[in-house]
């Protein structure tokens, strides 16, 4: 058994990293990351490629935190000042905004992740191949 070795530039960031946004494989763009709504596969159904060292942990929720943060205040503080609403129907709206917007953005941004680690070559994605 003979190893080679999977330098960082033989996979391409961009391309792991949109797979990964849409839920799949980062080496073959056609198996499922996620198996549930945050839960990552152990392992691609279609080419094996394994992903149980990932280490996504905060960073999604750090980025959709950010993302939601700089979307939703701004808009809140506009529709605010335009429009002026009760304070009831201003919480209902944006909160229900928030949220969604949260549940859409988390595992978009934890497949992007796990998808930019396995690109780089980071944590337990060592770049070896056996042949």
């Amino acid at each position: 058994m003979t190893a080679d070795l999977i330098t960082a530039q033989d996979r391409p960031t961009w391309p792991a990293m949109r797979r990964g946004w849409r839920g799949k494989c980062p080496n073959c763009g056609k198996g499922a990351l996620l198996h549930s709504y945050l839960k990552v596969r152990d392992a691609c159904a279609v080419c094996h490629e394994d992903y149980h060292h990932h280490r996504a942990d905060d960073g999604p929720a750090y980025l959709t935190i950010l993302i939601v943060g700089h979307l939703m205040a701004p808009l809140l503080h506009i529709v605010f000042v335009a429009y002026r609403p009760s304070p009831l129907m201003l919480f209902t709206i944006f909160a229900v905004g928030c949220a969604g917007l949260t549940f859409y953005l988390l595992p978009k941004f934890k497949g992007a992740i796990v998808a930019f680690q396995w690109a780089r070559l980071m944590h337990g994605f060592s770049g070896r191949t056996s042949s």
